[in-house]
């Protein structure tokens, strides 16, 4: 069927193997090829706008579309006419963000764009320079200029709430402004990227194809070896470079510790947010078991250091293997007896269902992923659908549920705990003997690669672009959170100010759940809370 879409769409075919289509579509074709990939249940993973000028190209935009059905990843490439090209955002929300961040980082124009506003760049940025294009030097710091007043339109009948977005615990400063009549949210506003660290400008300038997975391993402080493992992918796709079987079930191992420790941490941070701080501290001490066990396997508690391309730079033996299940196995014990004590608390219950509801058919325009989608009936999972490193040799399930509240989200992550239990398992058993790593190969040039993973939070997508002197000429990551946060303006409104941090928590945003804010009368101008939010909505919330 995908190829059908393309071939009638003059599309011209690049790569088709059993994993990914790369084809160039027509500028002028390019909204319909969308529309109709996205009728056929392909769903809008990610864009990536590259200058091409040092391959004797111009500018291009990469649509990156996902079929589950298909297991295969489609790769729509489409070149700018006159720094121009039709946006296909009309015909699929999803696909906002990436145009804009095209915009603002190479310079590309979306013709029909409904939002043509900057993503990234901030509003002393002078016009006209664009941070990814090839000849915009990577240390170069230009001037700020002032930036274009705005005044915002103001309803006497409501509350400004602006959360976020300077704060010292935050890791990632974010913003939202919530607008609040009694106690009821009546629209959400979101705004990011207030701090840009140039990896992507880092890699491509600086940086060998062996140094990367390690700058990729900080792209997310919780769960950064998903990114290593997907970056890798990547270039082992371009260069087709065969992994030896006992590195890809040793990545497995570490994935799913990984994915074991960031719900447990995420668990607690939403036990605090209701209020259930026993819960919180429960949670936090079953998950430094898996931070000590991290260690023992890597030598380090996070940013493990453990992948290159080709395999994996340590092994792991008997002694090892035996301290594994006997932290699984008792930690599967605390899992279940604290959820079963959570199941059996209405006063928890009544703050998650029915709380902060992504409809099915909002979360599949938007393109959420991960748990968020799955808690939202969407049964997709990276694993599953584009098996990687052993997952292909393993049997698990993937627990789906439909009611699209804070709950589903809740019981899809317990679930998967109790899933990547019973995935260690039998990756232990299993464990092949041989290499670990395959050194023999050679990068070929301006060869197209992409890798994905499941992280904790969803699909992690690299895509990139090889070069010669074992260079990376375009590399493109997108976390999981850049696909769930434009879903939740949808959850938040209508709901009570009381909800709105386990709202925006239930989606794992990758930073701080603990955001400070102030609390404005939108009428008056009058501040009349500073301080955490829970705190202000207890005081303020009505």
């Amino acid at each position: 069927m995908i190829l059908d879409i393309l071939r009638k769409n003059d599309a011209e075919v690049i790569r088709h193997d059993e994993r990914l289509i790369i084809t160039s579509v027509p500028n002028e074709k390019l909204e319909e090829v969308a529309k109709e990939l996205f009728s056929a249940n392909c769903y809008y993973a990610t864009g990536v706008g590259v200058d091409e000028r040092g391959m004797s190209q111009g500018f291009a935009i990469y649509h990156i579309f996902n079929s589950e059905n298909e297991g295969k990843y489609i790769v729509i490439k489409t070149f700018a006419r006159n720094l121009t090209i039709p946006s296909i955002t009309p015909v699929i929300e999803g696909a906002n963000w990436a145009e804009r961040e095209a915009m603002d980082m190479i310079g590309i124009k979306f013709d029909g764009h409904p939002e043509p506003e900057r993503l990234i760049l901030p509003d002393d940025w002078p016009e006209g320079l664009h941070p990814l294009r090839k000849d915009f030097p990577y240390n170069k710091r230009p001037p700020s200029i002032k930036p274009k007043s705005r005044v915002k339109k103001k309803d006497p009948n409501t509350i400004e709430v602006p959360v976020g977005p300077y704060h010292p615990a935050l890791h990632e400063p974010e913003s939202f402004e919530l607008y609040i009549k009694g106690e009821e949210i009546v629209e959400a506003k979101y705004k990011g990227f207030h701090v840009h660290r140039g990896m992507e400008k880092l890699a491509e300038s600086r940086m060998t194809i062996n140094q990367i997975p390690f700058l990729a391993e900080r792209i997310c402080g919780i769960c950064g070896f998903t990114h290593s493992c997907a970056y890798c992918q990547a270039v082992e796709d371009a260069a087709k470079i065969d992994v030896p079987e006992r590195a890809l079930y040793i990545r497995t191992l570490l994935l799913e510790i990984e994915r074991i420790h960031s719900h447990l941490l995420w668990f607690g941070v939403v036990f605090h947010l209701l209020g259930f701080e026993s819960g919180f501290m429960h949670t936090w001490r079953i998950r430094e078991d898996f931070m000590n066990l991290a260690e023992v396997l890597t030598g380090n508690r996070k940013t493990y250091g453990m992948n290159l391309i080709g395999g994996v730079r340590r092994a792991i033996d008997e002694s090892k293997k035996r301290k594994v299940m006997r932290i699984v196995e008792g930690s599967k014990r605390d899992t279940v007896e604290i959820f079963d004590n959570v199941m059996g608390m209405r006063e928890l219950l009544n703050r998650m269902e029915n709380v902060g509801v992504l409809p099915k058919k909002e979360a599949r325009g938007i393109g959420v992923v991960g748990p968020t989608a799955r808690g939202s009936g969407i049964d997709t999972d990276v694993r599953i659908d584009h098996p990687y490193a052993a997952y292909g040799e393993l049997e698990f399930k993937v627990p789906v549920y439909k009611t699209g509240d804070v709950l589903s989200r809740v019981l899809v992550r317990y679930e998967e705990v109790l899933e990547s239990f019973w995935i260690i398992e039998q990756v232990l058993d299993q464990l092949p003997q041989g290499d670990i790593i395959n050194e023999n190969y050679k990068i070929p040039e301006f060869a197209i690669g992409l890798g994905a993973t499941e992280a904790p939070r969803g699909e992690d997508v690299h895509f990139l672009i090889t070069e010669r002197e074992n260079k990376v000429y375009r590399w493109h990551p997108r976390a999981p959170t850049y696909n769930n946060l434009p879903a939740l303006p949808i959850m938040l409104v209508g709901e009570k100010l009381a909800d709105a941090p386990v709202i925006i928590g239930s989606i794992d945003p990758c930073f701080s759940c603990t955001d400070h804010v102030s609390i404005i009368d939108a009428e008056r101008g009058k501040i009349l809370w500073k301080g955490p939010l829970n705190e202000g909505v207890r005081t303020w919330g009505g």
